[in-house]
């Protein structure tokens, strides 16, 4: 997909900057609200330079953080919302096990998520999973909730799901300048277009665009390795095996998640999290996308946004808008 060549010049109802699966979710919901909206990406879709591609990660509702376990209930719903839209799934249930030291807070925030009757001690998990293994003082939870989203189907999916509702969607477009307004004016590579309203999600491209309009926050692109890991006896993490997550383990203290060996045959998914617990965004995108969405509409947020307000960072306001 490549966006024309052509210089043009539109006024849109709202413009959202950035396609992956944040943009793209916020875009779709103002769609779905009868805006028309335009969608632009500096990248000729689909590409791998951002955070949305790959074929898969990991959703769940075993969280410490209160506002992301509070949310997720509705990002299945939409989830599940897009799946029928779109006639194809985009996810697969296969369980989730959280590894970690009893006691540990971010496991014991886990537990308080899922429910009691959701602990698994050693004799459980090992007949349950049998290779998987606790050592003396570790328990296991179980969420029966997790799986495993199909990433780049799914971008395509809701990409192809704002288009039939009306929606813009132009790649291969790079933003040069922003004007501040009332009514905001926004020049591309390829042309110069006009909205009142204007979501930002540019990823690591975020901080570039916000900081000659005054608001410098403090945003630090990480590049995250995943590798994949040959299985010991094939066929031993087929589709019964489930996603695992480990947390305050002294062996691994940044955490270790993994996925079955669904992507390539024989290959188990792994990766190191760098900060314990980051990386929601792909499984809360619709939840995220719609709050942006009432947001930009002036209207109230159907989930608190008070964990993430600007405010954390003081001094960011310094904004020309």
């Amino acid at each position: 997909m490549a966006a024309s060549s052509q210089p043009h010049q539109d006024t849109y109802d709202a413009i959202v900057i950035g396609a992956g699966i944040q943009g793209s979710f916020t875009a779709y919901h103002l769609a779905q609200r009868h805006k028309d909206t335009l969608l632009l990406e500096q990248f000729i879709l689909p590409h791998s330079r951002g955070s949305s591609h790959g074929q898969s990660r990991i959703t769940r509702s075993a969280y410490p953080q209160v506002p992301y376990a509070r949310m997720m209930p509705d990002s299945f719903r939409l989830w599940k919302r897009l799946e029928n839209e779109a006639g194809t799934s985009l996810y697969r249930r296969t369980g989730l096990v959280v590894l970690g030291p009893a006691g540990d807070p971010q496991l014991e925030g886990c537990r308080q998520s899922l429910g009691d009757n959701h602990v698994l001690d050693a004799v459980e998990l090992a007949q349950h999973f049998p290779g998987l293994r606790l050592h003396d003082g570790e328990v296991a939870l179980w969420d029966s909730t997790g799986g495993v989203l199909f990433a780049e189907r799914a971008l395509r999916a809701v990409q192809d799901a704002f288009r039939r509702h009306g929606g813009t969607l132009q790649d291969g477009e790079r933003v040069l300048h922003i004007e501040p307004g009332a009514v905001l004016t926004v020049t591309t590579t390829a042309g110069v277009y006009r909205a009142p309203r204007l979501i930002i999600t540019a990823g690591a491209w975020t901080g570039a665009l916000l900081a000659p309009l005054g608001l410098c926050l403090p945003l630090q692109p990480l590049r995250i390795d995943v590798c994949y890991w040959k299985e010991k006896e094939p066929g031993s993490t087929n589709r019964a095996c489930p996603c695992f997550m480990t947390m305050g383990l002294s062996q691994a203290p940044h955490g270790i998640y993994g996925l079955p060996a669904l992507e390539y045959p024989g290959l188990v998914k792994v990766s190191r999290v760098m900060v314990l617990l980051w990386g929601h965004g792909f499984k809360l995108a619709p939840v995220v996308g719609k709050l942006l969405c009432e947001l930009s509409l002036g209207e109230e947020p159907s989930h608190s946004t008070a964990p993430f307000a600007i405010t954390r960072f003081p001094g960011v306001l310094r904004a020309a808008l």
